[in-house]
This record gives C-alpha cells, structure tokens and sequence, in this order.
C-alpha cells in the first residue's frame, strides 16, 4: 500500500471515529430524555485502487415500532382509565362513606331518626323544628349532589373543546414535521432530532385518541385512530383531518346530546358518533365524552328518581290529609307541586315546603298537617307516625330510573349508593390494571433505548480506533519526512 493509500485509510477511519463519538456523546447526554431514539453510525468499506477506508452513510435512529405502538394504545387506555377513575371517585366523596355525617345515606338517617324522635313527644317544637331541618338538609344534599353532576359535564364539555384544539394543532405539527424530515431525507441530512420531536408531538396525541402510526415514503408517517379512521395521511391527502366540536357553556339535567342541546364531534365537517366507541373513542377524549353524555346523566337520573319518589311518598294522598290535589307535599319542586313531565333536573329543584321552614313559625304543621288552619292537639303523633310509615311502604316507583320493584325509600337510597361504590371500585380496578400494562410497556421500551454502559463501552472502542488511525498518519508523516530529507 502507497503512503497516500494509507494516509487516505486512516483519514477516513479518523473523520468517522470523530463522528461515532459526536453520536455517541449524543445518546450519554439523552439517555434520560424522554422521546429520544439511540442514534447509531452508518458506515461502509470503501475502495478504490489502492486506497480503501471507510465512507460513512449515515446516522439511524433505533426505536422499536411495535412496542412504540403497544404503549401508545396503552397510554390512551391509562388515560381514559384515568379521567373515569378521577370523576368516580370526585362525585363518590360528594355523596360521602355510608352512614357517615353528612353523606347522602347519613342525612337519610338523620332524618328517619327526627321522625322517630318526634313521633314519641309531638309536643316539642325543638323536635319538631330538629325534624324540618333535617328534612332540608337531605334536601341541600340532593342539590348539592345534583349540581355536582352538572359542574363535571360542563368541565366534560370544556375538555373535550380543549382536546379537539389540541388534536388539530398537533395533527398540524405533525405534518409540518413530516415534510421537514422528508426535505432532510431527500438532501441526505441528518433527521433523527425530528423525528424526536415527532414522536414527541404523536406522544401526547395518544394519550387523547389512540392512534395507529404508519410508515410512508422519505421518512413521514400517516395516522390512524384505532378505529380505523384516517387523521393525516400524506399519501391520501397532505393536509390533516380536521375535527370539529363546539363548547356548549352552562348545561342542565335537561340538556342531553340526543336532543340537540349539547354539540357533537364533526369529522372534516360531518358528524360522527360522540361516544367512546365511536371513531374518536377509547382515550381521554371519549372519557369526557362518556362523563358527560352516559355516566353522569345516568347518575342525574338516579337521583332525579329519589327525589320524585319521596315527594310522592309525601305528596296528596298520602299521610296528610288536609293536602288537596295539586297542593305541594312535604317535599316541593323549587316550591311548586311536582309535575310528573318535568322529572329530568329535579333532583337540583327538590327543597322542603317553606310552611314547615325550620326558622319560621311553622314546623307544628308536620305534626298537624299542612294545610291544617290552627294548632291541634299537641300530643297527637298521627301524621308524623304516617310519615314514618311513608317512608318505610313498599311501593313501586313511578321514576324508571328507580326500576320496578316495590322497595321503601331507605333502599331506593342504598342502591343507589351502593351502584355509586361499586362505579367506583371498577374504576379504580380498570385504573390499577391500564397503569400497571402501562408501566410495563414503558419500562420495555426504555430498556431498547440507550444503555449508557454499552455506549461507554463503544466510545472506549472509538477512542482505541482513533488512536489507532491517528498513529498511522504519525508514521505517514515521518516517513515523508525522512522521503523530503533524502
């Protein structure tokens, strides 16, 4: 081999040993940076007459896609698992433990317990002033329980608006990404921080919508949702799905999506399902969707039912008998007789008749009757025995929501606690498992990413390479040295 052969070899071997430890020193300084793909040189003999070397080809950047696209999805799951588990367990602490102070089933308790208390001394006004307050504060939580619903459809309603913004910027950026990197392929550049930041950007997408990611030509990529439905494809069309959605504001038990009233998902303009197992579904997206559209309007109507059922149990034709038809009972719709059409919401309305108001003169009307004109007998306990026996009759509800058992108001109420404890204990189960898979799926995609011992390893290697093709031009260069000295 010529000295200018082997001056050329050890160039060569010195430029790309150069580049190994820049690509090196980049995967050390980035293990730990979320998004980042370990970069390897590419390199290939070269030849040519006497002079050989090495060329160098390129930069790749590693990432393993199936257990990319594994976690993905399972970061979409974690996330819908997530958000369903944070409104079981906020509105579960509204309705409060079983019989303690001042949850649903202990304001019910406390109430049963007044009537009692009233019924063995009617002559109390204490007692009977104790009972009325207690009827309103079961009352209060009905509301307070009511409104809770409501505030979450409407913060349900803003994310799913701040979601859909998201998912358009980022459909949008992605793209822009896919054209830089195609830009970098084509001049032979060098791509790898772009791709970074794509995965990034598709990352954050994923955990809103699960996505599907394909390859296409010069580096770009094309998104799917799960489900199937195309989000950008640039060789179907360069520009990105544009999806549609428009927050609706204040909302009440009323307003439902069926009826129009609240704003629905739209795909490049047209309407697609709304629903987590709609196109869009299955990650934090559809779990607002489910908040706000099936899961808390179910649980609206449960205690829509409750509050219908024990203003019936109160209401003409009951225990008191000085209460003509389309009189309020004992319980009123926001003050008004309760009209069987207008259900939906009643559960925010329901109070207690303001002539037995506990700070007014009028709490001797549970023990005489409502629509009684002067104080009777103070000893006698008629009525509010009758009450009692409201409370405790084995009836059929008129509420659907309430099904069609005869049941007293007691277990109308355990019911419904209990469906709301067990909403919440699956919740946190399906929480458990999605974050444990997800857990999982990441430690197995950073045990594919950079391992920090193995490049320390490989830059010992350049190093040795390095000084290596640095001696054999030390010796080209002495050799010529004593060559000119001849």
């Amino acid at each position: 081999m010529s000295l200018t052969g082997a001056l050329s070899n050890a160039t060569s071997g010195l430029t790309a040993n150069s580049r190994a430890a820049t690509v090196v020193a980049s995967n050390i300084a980035n293990a730990t940076t979320e998004n980042y793909g370990r970069r390897v040189l590419d390199t290939a003999s070269r030849g040519s007459g006497s002079h050989g070397g090495v060329t160098v080809l390129g930069v790749t950047r590693l990432v393993d896609s199936a257990v990319l696209s594994d976690r993905r999805l399972s970061d979409a799951a974690a996330g819908f698992a997530s958000d369903m588990e944070a409104f079981a367990t906020r509105f579960g602490g509204v309705v409060g433990e079983s019989g303690a102070a001042g949850s649903l089933t202990g304001r019910l308790s406390v109430f049963e317990t007044a009537l009692v208390s009233a019924a063995a001394d009617p002559a109390s006004t204490q007692r009977l002033q104790t009972l009325a307050q207690a009827g309103l504060d079961f009352t209060d939580t009905l509301n307070t329980l009511s409104f809770e619903l409501q505030q979450s459809r409407v913060e349900a309603d803003a994310s799913i608006a701040r979601q859909v913004d998201r998912l358009n910027i980022g459909l949008a950026r992605v793209r822009a990404l896919n054209e830089a990197i195609s830009a970098e392929v084509i001049r032979k550049g060098d791509a790898a921080s772009l791709k970074d930041e794509r995965q990034r950007v598709i990352d954050e997408l994923a955990e809103i919508v699960p996505l599907r990611v394909v390859e296409r030509p010069l580096g770009a990529q094309a998104l799917y949702a799960a489900s199937g439905t195309v989000l950008l494809d640039p060789t179907i069309n360069s520009a990105p799905a544009e999806i549609g959605f428009t927050a609706t504001g204040a909302i009440d038990a009323a307003m439902t999506l069926a009826g129009g009233a609240l704003s629905e998902l739209s795909l490049n303009g047209v309407a697609i399902s709304s629903s987590n197992s709609g196109p869009l579904g299955g990650g934090t997206l559809g779990a607002q969707l489910q908040i706000r559209d099936v899961l808390a309007p179910e649980l609206q109507a449960g205690l829509d039912g409750l509050s219908r059922d024990l203003i019936d149990r109160f209401a003409p034709g009951g225990p008191d008998t000085t209460l003509a038809a389309g009189d309020p009972g004992l319980f009123t719709d926001a003050g008004a007789a309760f009209d069987p059409l207008d259900e939906a919401g009643l559960a925010g309305r329901i109070t207690l008749n303001a002539l037995v108001d506990p700070e007014g003169g009028g709490p001797w009307r549970l023990r005489d009757g409502l629509g009684a004109a002067s104080q009777g007998p103070v000893g006698d306990a008629t009525l509010i025995t009758g009450y009692m026996a409201a409370m405790e009759a084995l009836t059929v509800p008129a509420s659907a929501s309430l099904g069609t058992g005869s049941k007293g108001f007691a277990q109308h109420v355990a019911e419904f606690h209990s469906a709301m404890s067990l909403t919440r204990v699956r919740a946190e189960d399906a929480l458990s498992f999605t974050q444990a898979r997800n857990t999982a799926l990441r430690e197995i995609e950073l045990s594919k990413g950079v391992d920090t011992d193995a490049e320390l390893q490989a830059l010992i290697r350049i190093e040795q390479s390095y000084a290596a093709n640095a001696r054999v031009v030390s010796v080209v260069d002495e050799l010529m040295q004593r060559l000119l000295a001849i």
